[in-house]
Order: C-alpha cells, then structure tokens, then sequence
C-alpha cells in the first residue's frame, strides 16, 4: 500500500487531484489513479482549464466540432461546452466511487464565473443552470466564499445542490461558510442527499506571512517562517470538530445529513526550502480532503510518512497566532488580502482563456 493509499485506509483522508485536462480523461490516467492510488475525487479551477486549453493540442478537434456545429457559438459558450464535457467525463469515471460511498466522495467540481464573485443572485442563478447542463450527481459547483458568496452557498445547499465553497483563507471565512452550510441543510428537504466541502487554501498564506517576518528580520519573526499556514488550518480543523460534534450535529444527522469537510486546497509548496509535501504531511485527518496537484500528489506517493498530524499539538498553533500578533503580523488583513487577490487571478485567468479560444476560432 503506497502513501497516498494509506491517506484513505488508516486516517479516512480522502485524496482529490487539483488537475483535469482532455489527455487525462481519455488516456486513462485518472482512471489509473483512481484504481491504483485511491484518489477520490477531481478540482477545477479557471487557471487549470486555462493552461489546459492552451498547453497542448488536445481540445483542436472539439474547437473545430463546435464552431462546425455553429459558427455563431459564443466565446463563453465555446468554453463551458469544452469544460462541461471534462466534467461530465471525469464525474463518470469518478461514479464508481461515489456509489460506493453512498454519495459521499467521488466529486468533480466546476466553478461559477470568477466575475460572479461579488453578486450573490448572479452565482445563484449560474451555479442552478450548471447543475442542469452537467446532469451528474456527483458534480460540486465551486463557489467563493466572498461575503456576497456566503448566501449563495446557503441557497444552493438549501436547494439540494452540492457545493465546494472555495477561496478561504481565515478562520472567519471557515466559520461563515460552515454555518452558511448549516442553515441550509436546515431548510433543505432531503439533506441527505447534498453534500459540500469547505476549501481552506493553505501555502498562500505562508507565502504572504513569510515576507513580512522576514521583513522584521528579528530571530523570534524568523523561528515563525512556514508556521502560520498550518496553524491557521488545524484551527480550522479544530473548528469544525466543534461545530460537527456527534452530539451538535446529531439533529441534521437524524435526517440523514452529512458533515461538511474541510478541504486542503493550494497544497503544492511554494518556498523550495521547505519540504515539498508538508502541506500533506503536516494535514492528516478524519473526514478532511487534501487536494493535490499532479506534482505534490507524485511527490507523496514517492516519500511521504502519514500520520494523524491534524490533532498534534493544538495547542501549538494557538501560540502561533499569538506570536505573530506581538510581532505586528495582522494574519486577519493577510487573508483578507488573499481572498481578493484569489478572485482576481482567477477572473484574470477567465478572461485569458476566454481570449485564446477567441484566437482558436479566428485559426
């Protein structure tokens, strides 16, 4: 049994591959890696399908079908049929396992447009009509966790569509899209049969809390570098275990309701100092889901050591937060700093897509 098996097997870990491409679907890799290394469940993000798109020649002959089959098909429109149908494909090799978990795991997640981040009606409106166009269970629409993203979260769960609320970085975000999710189940019909995830993007906020205490330079900012990412996510992980205790949950739970995960996005390490996995390693627990990209994912099943580091040493990140205040790092102004900056990479990684499919169709 290979790490990334074990992350399922002995910590009930679910791994997610933060990657899709045409080559994957139909080259037979994600199957593979579903069947070999137990991964679980595939995110999308608008740079993913970007460099997808423009990386190789694998989405000529579908270009080519769609504007044969109406040259008047909008740029938009060119591009959702392209994501659709990875979606669709990668939601039907992943069904094996959603069966098997009796709706629990085996999800595929396509997200509303970046442009929406910021108007709760309008991601509404698009999340229920891309519902309708995938037509698989299976499906997580992605949705920020803007405030204006917060009630939207609310009404889709309410109205039994599965959610992977994204872009989160601080314990806020974590407890407003928890509670968001919460609400809805209240008032879904059938709350066993939605489901969500709750992405906590993780080495971004390293990066950003890095740079200022190497800024102060003093030796007590520097003893912090590479700390504040992984407290802030096992308080988060503390949180959740609080609001989805057996016996608060119990309620929801009595209709068939299930907890809303934590996932680990942005996992890949971005400071060559540090070890290229311990965004995994340091991120193991019950009812989480760690999502990795192709290289990270590579690198765990080569060399990494599981073991149920979520629940290490709490107490340690507590102290954490409380030396970066003394030191003037204001992790509450780093994250909000994040969480835009997230929305404008993605848009802007729309926008260049969409622009390289409006070349395509002009070739």
């Amino acid at each position: 049994m290979n790490p990334l098996q074990r992350l399922w097997e002995e910590h009930r870990q679910a791994v997610w591959l933060d990657f899709i491409e045409r080559d994957l679907l139909t080259g037979g890799e994600l199957s593979r890696l579903v069947m070999d290394d137990g991964v679980r469940g595939v995110t999308s993000n608008p740079s993913i399908f970007q460099k997808a798109i423009e990386s190789g020649r694998a989405y000529d002959s579908a270009v080519s079908a769609l504007l044969t089959a109406d040259p008047a098909i909008s740029t938009v429109s060119l591009y959702e049929a392209l994501a659709i149908d990875d979606i669709q494909g990668a939601a039907d090799i992943l069904r094996s396992v959603w069966d098997s978990s009796n709706g629990s795991d085996g999800f595929v997640s396509l997200e509303v447009s970046p442009h929406l981040a910021r108007d709760t009606d309008g991601t509404v409106m698009e999340a229920k009509r891309l519902w309708v166009e995938v037509d698989r269970p299976n499906l997580m629409i992605k949705v920020p966790a803007t405030p204006e993203g917060i009630p939207a979260i609310e009404n889709l769960i309410a109205g039994g569509i599965n959610v992977n609320a994204t872009l989160m970085f601080s314990l806020a975000d974590y407890e407003a899209v928890a509670t968001a999710y919460l609400r809805g189940l209240e008032n879904c019909a059938d709350p066993g049969a939605v489901a969500s995830v709750a992405s906590f993007f993780v080495s971004r906020v390293d990066t950003k809390v890095d740079a200022q205490l190497e800024e102060i330079g003093s030796p007590e900012a520097l003893a912090l570098r590479g700390q504040a990412a992984i407290a802030n996510a096992k308080l988060a992980y503390r949180r959740f275990r609080e609001l989805f205790a057996p016996e608060a949950f119990a309620p929801l739970a009595a209709r068939g309701a299930r907890v809303q995960r934590p996932l680990w996005a942005s996992t890949s390490t971005k400071n060559p100092a540090y070890r290229d996995v311990i965004y995994v390693e340091e991120l193991i627990g019950t009812d989480t889901v760690n999502t990795l990209p192709v290289a990270t994912l590579e690198g765990f099943r080569d060399h990494g050591a599981p073991r149920a580091s979520l629940l290490e040493d709490v107490e340690a990140a507590d102290r954490v937060f409380a030396e970066l205040a003394a030191l003037g790092v204001d992790l509450n102004a780093v994250t909000s700093e994040l969480q835009t900056e997230g929305v404008a990479a993605f848009a802007k990684a729309f926008d260049q897509l969409l622009g390289a499919l409006e070349e395509a169709r002009s070739d």
